[in-house]
């Protein structure tokens, strides 16, 4: 019986023991903790996405994935603490739901976390060619953007996915220090974009304001404020590293709640601030096609109008594929924006390493339980890195990034992240009903309200997605599902009674979040 086939919680714990942390951690190092997590890509990268699915209203559609992340949060929080070892939401529903469900939610967050390193690459490239246009260095367009925007390959993105390959291979820790330096980077660059920005907001700019309704006027396509709201998604991913830092926190019933809607409700009062001082500036409605119809973004339809707006002397904030930058640079800050690039060329490889480090954990532990081949598993002999599978994942995120625009990348990365917390969501409920009384560090409080409005609000927000970010979830399933009982069922060390944890290993590779030192 497949289903049958669990990981037993107490094997689980028994591993988690033997290697306890040192419960140090106040409420305030826990919020910022999250606060760092949080704030990343999503802000730099997808405020033109939004603004061309929502309009000036995509402040709504921050609130809005703010609070499907809270309640996520607090029914990811009280796994986390049952099951303290770090393998995520593929070891908490292999402990609660068994093989197959835990296989499929380690299937999507595969695609979870290579799909948004490539995401972050595009990002990246993006504001690096900016940097460079505003030196007066102009790339040739084929070459920095993919297909869908009229060029050839994004060399830039494809380029630094394969650096941070590379480094990896050879093997690269990056310390909780240098995380720090590098929050403190992206902070400031978003405080100084505030200050600068909320003293010229403009009351006409905000004007329509929903110009695309809530649901893209109810034609399924992804748009609106809930369709934006599902895109921005991405800007909050990284508050499970509060859950996953319960075992090192000092009373976690009553410190985990507070660094958890700390951290959400600080990143979206900051990314309200963020959007309220782009939309005031330069406007945000969206750009229509010839016929006055929405367009999507990331589309050759979308990419051709925003050419001829360029080309008759205007670039609306829709249209930037670095708009922080410029914003700035349309407000006269020409060298700040130019800052803000730098900013982000410093900071955003940083979160494809993380990405990177998160998706090559979950293969590795996958190979080790005997679901994957455990040649992927290989330590190098000399760099002591798991080398295989991160050499196939890098090539993998560098293809994507190559030749796909960021916010679709960022809404199929979200569809498996949608998945994954809703699993976990079930997992909390299916555990108070079949072990009332296994002892919880941390309760999520009101669970029969919270993991129920979590279950809603992660379907919601996928069901809003664009419908080709919807389908990769289950094609890329069904794939999954192929490989699981071709090779998975016969061979799962689980299957054959083996019970181990290998996410304690000691040569598996980092956390997706760097720890605390």
């Amino acid at each position: 019986m497949i289903f049958g086939r669990v990981k037993p919680l107490d094997a689980i714990l028994a591993t988690a023991e033997k290697k306890s942390l040192a419960r140090t951690l106040g409420p305030v190092q826990l919020t910022l903790l999250g606060v760092g997590a949080i704030i990343g890509t999503g802000i730099f990268v997808l405020t033109a996405e939004a603004a061309q699915k929502a309009g000036p209203a995509m402040m709504w559609s921050f609130v809005v994935a703010g609070l499907v992340c809270a309640v996520a949060a607090l029914c990811y929080s009280e796994i986390a603490s049952m099951v303290p070892v770090s393998g995520s939401a593929y070891t908490y529903t292999y402990a609660v739901m068994g093989e197959l469900l835990a296989w499929m939610v380690g299937w999507a967050l595969i695609l979870e976390y290579a799909v948004a390193a490539s995401a972050v690459s595009v990002g990246w490239s993006g504001y690096f060619v900016g940097l460079l246009q505003s030196w007066g260095i102009s790339l040739p367009h084929a070459l920095v953007v993919g297909p869908y925007a009229g060029g050839i390959v994004n060399l830039p993105a494809l380029f630094i996915a394969l650096l941070i390959t590379g480094l990896l291979m050879i093997g690269t820790t990056e310390s909780a220090r240098v995380n720090a330096v590098l929050v403190a980077i992206k902070v400031t660059a978003l405080t100084v974009f505030i200050a600068l920005t909320l003293p010229v907001i403009k009351g006409a700019e905000f004007e329509p304001f929903m110009p695309n309704g809530w649901f893209g006027n109810g034609n399924g396509s992804g748009l609106g404020v809930i369709g934006a709201a599902a895109s921005i998604f991405f800007a909050y991913v990284g508050f499970d590293a509060v859950s996953t830092a319960a075992e090192e926190t000092k009373n976690p019933q009553r410190n985990v709640p507070i660094g958890l809607i700390g951290s959400l409700a600080i990143c979206t009062i900051f990314y309200l601030l963020v959007a309220a001082g782009a939309i005031g500036t330069i406007g945000a409605q969206p750009v229509a096609g010839p016929a006055g119809e929405v367009l999507q973004p990331g589309t050759p339809m979308l990419a051709s109008q925003c050419q001829a707006l360029i080309d008759a002397g205007r670039e609306p904030l829709v249209c930037s594929r670095e708009a922080l930058a410029h914003v700035l640079r349309s407000i006269g800050w020409e060298r700040i924006g130019d800052l803000i690039g730098v900013a982000a060329f410093l900071a955003l490889p940083s979160v494809i390493l993380i990405m990177l480090f998160g998706q090559t954990r979950i293969f590795f532990v996958m190979a080790r339980d005997g679901l994957l081949p455990e040649k992927l598993a290989t330590i190098h002999p000399k760099w002591k890195t798991p080398h295989v599978v991160t050499m196939i994942t890098g090539v993998a995120v560098a293809f994507f990034a190559a030749f796909l625009p960021v916010g679709q990348l960022a809404d199929i990365s979200n569809s498996g992240t949608l998945f994954a917390f809703f699993m976990v969501a079930i997992a909390v409920l299916i555990l108070r009903r079949t072990q009332p009384d296994r002892h919880r560090p941390f309760r999520t409080p009101l669970v029969w309200v919270v993991a129920p409005l979590a279950i809603l609000g992660t379907v919601g927000l996928y069901a809003n997605l664009p419908f080709e970010s919807k389908m990769v979830l289950p094609v890329w399933g069904g794939i999954g599902l192929l490989v699981y009982f071709a090779y998975g069922y016969r061979k799962s060390h689980v299957g054959r009674g083996l019970v181990e944890v290998h996410e304690a290993d000691s040569d598996a590779p980092p956390q997706p979040v760097p720890p605390i030192e």
